[in-house]
Order: structure tokens, then C-alpha cells, then sequence
């Protein structure tokens, strides 16, 4: 059973830890123990005291805290990484922060450890997840079978040049966040129709469900099916025009531009 460690107790963290704790030991610290040692609990884990123990301990150490924090931790456990290459036991470092490339984590450290770079999301808590993952050249192909191993429990695991990797936060690590927005958007349509909340809210977000799983189990263009329920001069084409005229698509594709490039930001 491999060893994990997760610096960070957050969100991400924890929805990527709830579904490896069947198949690994897992082990939680945080600047916050008491948030370390309740993620931790929750999931049958155990909270350690300290960055260094977590870097002293696993086999994998997942990094996972945000981007302004990043540099703190790693000069934190850099001597212990440094040490355990020196002795033949690199661990790998898997890192969640936006805009933090490989080579810019390995400079921190001061050497060349195996690092792998995710772009999770929040549905991962679920297990509905898109986690995108690139790996530096030190990442043997056992240590990423069994990082995919690990995460699988959390969605779809694509692994990609990292070169893509602000591209894909836009659109798969901050894309939730716009589609919940849509969802909201559509739900407060209904009810201005006169739907009951609770209703319009079931009626949105199962829709968009759907909608999603035929893109990907029929492998038909979104385009040809939205063109299979337009009718002319029906109820959806009137919807259309309606957005169109808003400049929805521009808008989301503005939107995935701005998190793109907020991304590349976070990286300088």
C-alpha cells in the first residue's frame, strides 16, 4: 500500500484524498492541525505535526495549497526532498497549484525530484472529476500508474504536455464554477416563468447532466445536438436567438480566457 501525504486540507486536497484512502495510507498536515486532523478523521487518516514529516513519510506528497502559499512549503520541505534523493528515495511531489510549472517547482526544491502537476476539479468530490496531469521526465511509468491508480476513484484522469496545462484550468479547473453559474441563471429563469424553486433548480441542473452525457456517450458535436432540438420557429430557437443576442458564446469563451490568463499570471 503506497504512502500518500497531502500538505493542505482543503477542498481540492481532501476530494482527491476521499477516494485514494482505499487504496493508500493517507496522511493530512495543514498550517491549521485541527482542519488537518478533521479531514484526516473523516476519512480514516491520520494528521501529521508537520511539512516536514509529511515530506519525511510519503511516497507521493500532494501539494496541496494555493499558488501564494507554494513557495513557503517548498523551501519548508526542500532539504528533506533534497536528502531522500541523496539516499536513492525520491518521492514524487504532485502539485495542484495554478500556474506553477514543473521546472518551477523542481527550481525550488534545488534539484530535479520526480514532480507530477495536476488540474483538478471540485467535482472530484464526487467522483466526477476532470484531473489533467503532466509529469517531468524523472516520473518513472510505474509512479504514474499508480498516481492514476490512486486518483481514479476521483473522474477522468487525461495525461497531457504540460504546455496545455493553463488552457485546461480554464476550461476543466474553473469551468464548474461557469457552469454552476449557468445552472443558477437557468433555475432563476424558471421561476420568473413560474416554476417553484426547488423545481426549477432539479429541472436545470438535470438537465445540463444530460446534456453533458450525450456529448460524451453519443460523440456527436455539440452543434448537431443542439440542431436536434431546434425546430423552426419553436420555443429553443427563440432561446437561441435570445442568447445570441446577449453574446453568450463570446462571453464563455471571454470567460475561459480571463482564467487562462489569470493562470499564466499565477505561474510569473
Amino acid at each position: 500500500m503506497k504512502i500518500i501525504a497531502c500538505i493542505g486540507s482543503g477542498n481540492m486536497g481532501f476530494a482527491l484524498m476521499k477516494n485514494a484512502s482505499d487504496n493508500a495510507a493517507v496522511f493530512f498536515t495543514d498550517a491549521d492541525f485541527e482542519k488537518a486532523r478533521m479531514a484526516a478523521s473523516s476519512l480514516g487518516a491520520k494528521a501529521l505535526g508537520s511539512n516536514t514529516e509529511a515530506a519525511l513519510k510519503g511516497e507521493f506528497i500532494i501539494l496541496a495549497v494555493k499558488p501564494q502559499a507554494l513557495p513557503q512549503v517548498l523551501a519548508e520541505i526542500a532539504p528533506v526532498i533534497r536528502e531522500r534523493m541523496k539516499d536513492g528515495f525520491a518521492p514524487v511531489l504532485v502539485s495542484m497549484a495554478a500556474g506553477w510549472s514543473i521546472g518551477k517547482i523542481q527550481s525550488a526544491v534545488g534539484e530535479k525530484p520526480p514532480v507530477a502537476r495536476l488540474m483538478p476539479n471540485t467535482p472530484s468530490l464526487i467522483g466526477k472529476g476532470m484531473i489533467v496531469m503532466s509529469v517531468s521526465p524523472e516520473v518513472s511509468a510505474q509512479n504514474i500508474q499508480e498516481l492514476k491508480d490512486i486518483l481514479s476513484g476521483a473522474g477522468i484522469i487525461d495525461i497531457m504536455d504540460e504546455r496545455y496545462m493553463d488552457a485546461a484550468t480554464g476550461v476543466s479547473g474553473s469551468g464548474p464554477a461557469f457552469v454552476y453559474l449557468f445552472i443558477e441563471a437557468m433555475a432563476d429563469g424558471g421561476v420568473h416563468a413560474g416554476l417553484p424553486r426547488d423545481k426549477a433548480l432539479l429541472y436545470a441542473a438535470q438537465t445540463v447532466i444530460g446534456a453533458a452525457a450525450m456529448v460524451q456517450e453519443t460523440g456527436k458535436h455539440p452543434g448537431e445536438l443542439k440542431d436536434m432540438v431546434t425546430s423552426p420557429g419553436g420555443t429553443t430557437i427563440a432561446g437561441i436567438a435570445a442568447l445570441e443576442e446577449g453574446a453568450f458564446r463570446s462571453t464563455v469563451i471571454k470567460a475561459v480566457e480571463a482564467a487562462v490568463k489569470r493562470s499564466e499570471e499565477l505561474g510569473k
